[in-house]
């Protein structure tokens, strides 16, 4: 007798595979089903694995009733399915698709096991069989279909024509304005043509972020002054390109050390014969000396303002790259004076300092979690051509003004401003993003003081550093919701045919609030809401916390069993008995000794990248990711030792009773254990303050299960980490995803309308100038690797219309 496939011998080999293939799945879903039943979680689990056990068991020993019953549980597992997830693709993927692989092995071996107990099989097995075939078939085309997650309705506005008047001549600011727009008023390249779009130059800077940890990472927006680009690399070094070429014209290396998180996203520039937006005059006080008019000689009338990672603020001329002597030391102003004991990278400066009048102003990163004895997260200005200190605000002592007394220091361990300031020249007011004060998870030991300023706006008159008015976003912060993003100053339309002066803030948590940013008042509707309590000896909890309802929240949805997902039921399964053994309240879940989970989590909702906008449209564009935490509470007595936590894991929080920890919510398999979007795109009305629509961004193509690239461009929408830009001809550009491309959206519909395959990935905020030369629209995007990407490079690059012959 031959051992083939028609064969008895064959046959028998093949049912007992299929049958053995069946009963582990099956017995994995019983085991697992049964403990996620004393959870207190869904019984299908348990239910369709013992029916697979049973039914495995029956088709290993060629008894047909196998099948039927197989047949019975995918016929049931698709009515829970439904049930349980709705009409949503990536959910019913992946509570059918492994069954229904499953299910077509079993019809194709049906006449097999027909034969096997003596039976003739019919066509229904074959018939079966190609209907699961074709829905599979049809599964997977259409998982690389882009699908919004609310389409845009309406008849989409029509661009407004860029005029002369109204043109954009430079890219200045990180944020392009010290407003944080993000917009450009250039309409070269549109929906019509950026099809055409084609790289016009790349540049490398030599400077190769490597990202152990958290380590360095590529998150410069370049400047474009007149024929010039500037750019930051991670570590600091300085580089200015010719804006049509690329070419390096002179390049700067301040020599900066630090042990983490080096980055630098963005530099600060000032043209002093340019006319001051305001005179920054503090009251009663020597003006600086680019208000008073000083001159300064050749050199350095022009300049740019370098942050560093090991605590200096740089000036450099503009056009050959030479450190300001006038400035400060020889061209430099130390950042830890007055600061007391730094240690080693644990004070920096990772954003772009704000140029305010003729002020420089910069915050401070402080490294988190250590202890309660961090650096101090004093607010300081500088005279931006002298460098003499102006003013300070120390949010724990607002009586310091200047430098401390001798022997004093700024107050240890107060709150921060880590993320860009804006800055309204006409109400002379500067917005602080504030932090809260150290460390994070743990606040028994806070001062009123620290908690007043705490996870809030707060308005500094420009003058004086006075603050004029603040607004807490987080009361009593627990959850590290320190706000990441500069705020947006846009004229929002009143409802009466004119305009108000806006303030808009985007949150960790997911919230948008909207303020009156000369009075401080919110414009759209906030609520105190309660919020859960915790336990923790010695700590102490907010009854209430603001929900901005008059806005749209995004990504920040209470999560239930249901929300669980993988890629297969069997990770799907471990991911709710993760859930069920956490405790899950929403956003304000108070960190306990037991395991909680936190949505979202202190990576974001929003983050560091901010927000763009279309003024000529009113519309508000936000990236979010969504990304779950899972922390819980560290007794002292059992910290582990060598902590350190820098972004996961544990963290001492030395000098408190508590450390803690932080893990991401992720499925075995490297997934976030709740269904996806990972990351969005939003476009919000900003006249109806309702979401015109929300699409995916970006796909597993350079990433997925256990860190192994997929390569397949699958829309599913992944963690977001940078800036956008949006055009005044209706596009909005984006890069800051897990895959390597640039993408171009059409700002109406949110539809991507092109992409650019990028080297690697990028963090980098795209910006657009016009050279004054060539008249040639350049988009330009700085790639130095994105997030978890063991890919890195040193790339900048310039993309254009096909030049002209």
């Amino acid at each position: 007798m031959k051992n083939n496939l028609g064969s008895p011998v064959g046959g028998l080999w093949i049912l007992r595979a299929l049958g053995a293939l069946t009963i582990l799945m099956g017995l994995f879903l019983a085991v697992g089903g049964a403990y996620l039943a004393v959870l207190g979680g869904s019984l299908y689990f348990v239910l369709a694995g013992v029916a697979l056990l049973v039914s495995g068991l029956l088709i290993a020993r060629g008894n047909p009733s196998g099948a039927l019953l197989f047949a019975l549980t995918l016929v049931a597992t698709a009515i829970w399915a439904v049930a349980d997830a709705g009409l949503h693709f990536w959910p019913l993927v992946s509570r059918l698709v492994a069954l229904a692989v499953l299910g077509l092995l079993i019809a194709l071996a049906y006449p097999t096991l027909a034969r096997a107990s003596g039976r003739t099989a019919g066509r229904g097995a074959h018939a079966l069989a190609a209907l699961l075939a074709v829905a599979l078939i049809a599964t997977g085309g259409y998982a690389f279909v882009p699908t919004p997650v609310i389409a845009a309705q309406g008849t989409a506005p029509t661009p407004v024509p860029v005029t002369p008047q109204t043109a954009q001549k430079n890219w200045q600011h990180w944020g392009n304005t010290t407003a944080g727009d993000r917009f450009a008023a250039l309409d070269q390249i549109t929906k019509s043509n950026v099809n055409q779009l084609e790289v016009a130059w790349t540049a490398h800077t030599g400077d190769i972020p490597v990202s152990t940890g958290s380590g360095a990472e590529d998150q410069n927006t370049p400047l474009q002054i007149g024929d010039t680009v500037y750019v930051c690399t991670a570590y600091g070094k300085v580089l200015a390109l010719n804006a049509d070429t690329g070419a390096q014209l002179w390049k700067f290396d301040p020599q900066a050390k630090g042990p983490n998180w080096q980055r630098c996203r963005g530099l600060g520039y000032f043209d002093q014969d340019a006319p001051l937006a305001a005179t920054a005059v503090p009251t009663g006080g020597t003006p600086p000396a680019a208000a008073a008019g000083n001159s300064v000689a050749g050199d350095c009338r022009k300049r740019l303002l370098l942050p560093t990672l090991d605590a200096r603020l740089i000036a450099l001329d503009a056009t050959s790259g030479q450190p300001c002597a006038a400035f400060g030391n020889k061209g430099t102003v130390d950042l830890s004076v007055g600061m007391g004991e730094i240690k080693f990278g644990y004070y920096q400066q990772t954003s772009t300092p704000l140029i305010a009048g003729g002020l420089v102003i910069v915050g401070g990163r402080v490294a988190d979690n250590w202890s309660v004895d961090e650096p101090p997260g004093v607010v300081r200005a500088f005279d931006v051509v002298s460098g003499e200190l102006v003013w300070a605000w120390d949010s724990g002592n607002p009586a310091v003004t200047r430098l401390p007394a001798d022997g004093k220091t700024y107050t240890r361990g107060a709150p921060n401003v880590w993320a860009a300031m804006s800055y309204d020249p006409k109400l002379d007011l500067v917005y602080l993003p504030t932090g809260n004060a150290t460390p994070d998870f743990f606040g028994g030991h806070r001062t009123a003081e620290e908690d007043k300023y705490s996870s809030s706006i707060v308005a500094l008159e420009g003058r004086t550093g006075k603050v004029r008015w603040h607004f807490q976003t987080t009361h009593h912060d627990l959850w590290d919701f320190d706000l990441p993003a500069q705020p947006l100053l846009y004229d929002v339309p009143n409802g009466q045919g004119g305009t108000q002066p806006a303030l808009i803030q985007t949150t960790k948590q997911g919230e948008i609030f909207m303020f009156n940013r000369e009075t401080g008042v919110p414009i759209a509707e906030v609520q105190e809401k309660p919020v859960p309590q915790g336990s923790i000896p010695g700590e102490r909890y907010s009854p209430t916390q603001p929900f901005s309802v008059g806005m749209p929240s995004i990504g920040n949805t209470t999560l239930t069993e249901s929300d669980m997902w993988g890629a297969t039921p069997f990770d799907a399964l471990l991911c709710r008995i993760s859930f069920k053994g956490m405790r899950s309240e929403g956003v304000y879940t108070p960190p306990g000794l037991d395991h909680a989970l936190q949505m979202p989590g202190s990576l974001g909702g929003m983050n560091w990248g901010s927000v763009s906008v279309d003024p000529t449209t009113a519309t508000m564009f936000v990236n979010d990711m969504r990304l779950g935490l899972a922390n819980y509470m560290i007794p002292r007595d059992k910290m582990p030792k060598n902590a350190s936590g820098i972004e996961m894991g544990a963290v001492p929080q030395e000098g408190t009773p508590f450390g803690a920890m932080r893990q991401r919510f992720l499925s075995q398999l490297g997934i976030p254990c709740q269904a996806p979007p990972f990351g969005t795109m939003t476009a919000i009305d900003l006249k109806t303050r309702k979401i015109a629509w929300q699409v995916p961004v970006g796909t597993v193509r350079d990433t997925g299960p256990l860190g192994i690239k997929m390569h397949l461009p699958i829309p599913i929408g992944m963690p977001t980490l940078g800036p956008s830009l949006a055009t005044q001809s209706g596009l909005v550009f984006f890069a800051g995803t897990q895959d390597f491309y640039l993408r171009a959206f059409d700002s109406a519909s949110g539809k991507e309308v092109w992409k650019a395959r990028l080297p690697v990935g990028s963090q980098g905020g795209p910006m657009t100038y016009v050279s004054p030369a060539t008249g040639r629209q350049y988009v330009v995007i700085t790639a130095g690797g994105a997030r978890q990407s063991p890919d890195r490079g040193d790339y900048v690059i310039a993309y254009a219309l096909p030049a002209s012959k």
